[in-house]
């Protein structure tokens, strides 16, 4: 059957959230090669057109509890230079799920990409929950690059957790992330990474916490197969009595090749930071242990790499 990029979109929604287009209810904004074709606000939850940019502001009512808005972004062919701009402005008090990510396809050598480029807002005593997946498919010779830039702005007692994922599939991407963090603001940033072939990977963090008792916690799980390259950077500030702590581990399989800097900079005598960095091969301890069940080699080491990815 011939794929048509409804087929491809489709493909790519279930990839990054789960759905179809016909599945989506409540706050979404569905955005296809360079345009929205779908969108809906709720009632606590208002989704509209920026006037300067490409992109969109999601206004979140205070007090809004448990609702979930979906922002995912398809690109389906090549010659796509896609470039969004989405702020999020979450409202005192709210407690909320944003389901965001991106899928890029490719079916001839030539590349395709997409730059999100997202703000939070979280007033006093809000959260965030943010679940964010990248996916390439597609034919192998094809150029999908993913660039997502995130900043983060939390007032008081206000938390945010972002979980993010890209385990293959595209073959270049820079992610960064700032974060800004005021009294008793709470961070949490859990990234699962994956690549292989000759993809390229770069990770980089910069979190200031600039007011008494807020916290950060940076976890990146990362594998690199084949002679895929990543770049692992963090750098935490500590301007306040607050606590942080950054963790990169990663694992090598065969020509793959990972540099980690984890970096501290504390500028008030009780600012408690943190960095470990640990990269090493899968054991084969673990390998033989999985044999002995009926395993092959291969199917051993993947299961290995699906449990530390998750």
């Amino acid at each position: 059957m011939e794929k048509t990029t409804e087929n491809i979109t489709n493909s790519l929604l279930k990839e990054i959230s789960g759905k179809e287009i016909k599945d989506f209810k409540g706050a979404y904004n569905i955005r296809v090669d360079c345009g929205s074709i779908a969108r809906q606000s709720s009632e606590n939850i208002k989704i509209e057109t920026k006037k300067d940019n490409p992109g969109m502001d999601i206004i979140i009512k205070e007090n809004t509890k448990g609702e979930e808005v979906y922002i995912p972004a398809c690109v389906t062919h090549t010659k796509v230079e896609d470039l969004v701009y989405n702020d999020f402005y979450v409202g005192e008090n709210a407690d909320v799920t944003i389901i965001a990510g991106c899928g890029v396809h490719t079916e001839t050598g030539e590349p395709a990409r997409h730059n999100g480029i997202h703000r939070f807002f979280l007033k006093k005593n809000s959260r965030v929950l943010y679940l964010e997946k990248h996916v390439g498919t597609g034919v192998t010779r094809g150029q999908r690059n993913i660039d997502p830039v995130t900043e983060v702005y939390q007032e008081e007692d206000s938390i945010m957790e972002m979980d993010t994922s890209q385990l293959g599939g595209v073959d270049s991407t820079e992610r960064k992330t700032k974060a800004f963090l005021k009294k008793g603001a709470s961070l949490i940033i859990k990234e699962h990474l994956l690549t292989d072939g000759e993809q390229k990977a770069v990770t980089d963090f910069y979190v200031e916490m600039n007011g008494d008792n807020s916290s950060v916690n940076l976890v990146s799980r990362s594998v690199a197969r084949g002679n895929s390259k990543q770049y692992y950077h963090s750098n935490i500030v500590g301007n306040a009595v607050c606590t942080g702590h950054s963790e990169c581990d990663a694992i090598l399989a065969d020509k793959g090749v990972v540099s980690a800097s984890p970096e501290l900079t504390a500028a008030n005598e009780n600012a408690s930071l943190i960095h470990e960095a640990a990269i090493g091969k899968i054991a084969g301890d673990q390998i033989l242990k999985l044999r002995t069940l009926g395993l092959t080699e291969e199917e051993a080491e993947q299961k290995i790499i699906d449990g530390f990815l998750k």
